[in-house]
């Protein structure tokens, strides 16, 4: 069973990436990580370490901080 807060991360950094008009494989590519490592994080199914956290958000563009806005 998948814990709410990985659905909750996943749909932020979707949202955050859409926002940016990018693709999955585009962020994957900035934040040095595989397209479908970035589809499991999106559909919370990957429980994230907190380095790619900041790899994503630094290749969003924003704090880690903003990024874990609102999900808890």
């Amino acid at each position: 069973m998948r814990a709410e807060i990985l659905d909750k991360f996943g749909k932020r950094v979707r949202d955050e990436r859409l926002q940016r008009g990018l693709s999955q494989e585009e962020l994957a590519e900035k934040a040095e990580l595989h397209r479908t490592y970035i589809g499991m994080i999106e559909r919370g199914e990957k429980n994230i370490t907190l380095i790619n956290i900041q790899k994503i958000a630094k290749a969003l563009g924003i704090t880690v901080d903003e990024l874990l806005r609102d999900i808890s």
